[in-house]
């Protein structure tokens, strides 16, 4: 059975290309396009990683993070922050209980094996 990874990101396009990629990889996709959304795809599709983007429309990703650490208590999944901030944002995702930063735009090269680290 292959890993499920949920993409968290407001704009279809990014989101349709990491979906492509990431099903490449030999991994299944779910996405989101809001925090909200993500909370539901969390709690009803129970995905094995997040990708998260941090700036999303309603509810950001740091406060989506810290929504899903609540909801699950000691099963803690994977959570990968994606942002354009750059580093100066990890250690606010490392607050907030991602588990790690990956910068836009991706590096593809990076993605994989950060994906396979945590997975």
């Amino acid at each position: 059975m292959n890993k499920t990874i949920l993409i968290v990101e407001d704009y279809k396009d990014t989101r349709d290309i990491m979906k492509i990629l990431i099903e490449s990889y030999g991994f299944d996709v779910i996405e989101a396009a809001d925090g909200i959304e993500a909370i539901d795809q969390f709690k009803f599709k129970h995905p094995d990683l997040i990708l998260m983007d941090i700036s999303l429309p309603m509810v950001d990703g740091l406060t989506t993070t810290k929504a899903i650490r609540e909801i699950s208590g000691e099963n803690q999944i994977p959570i990968i922050a994606v942002t354009a901030f750059g580093n100066e944002y990890r250690s606010r995702a490392i607050q907030a209980g991602c588990n790690d930063l990956i910068s836009k735009p991706l590096d593809f090269n990076k993605l994989e094996p950060l994906l396979h680290q945590y997975l």
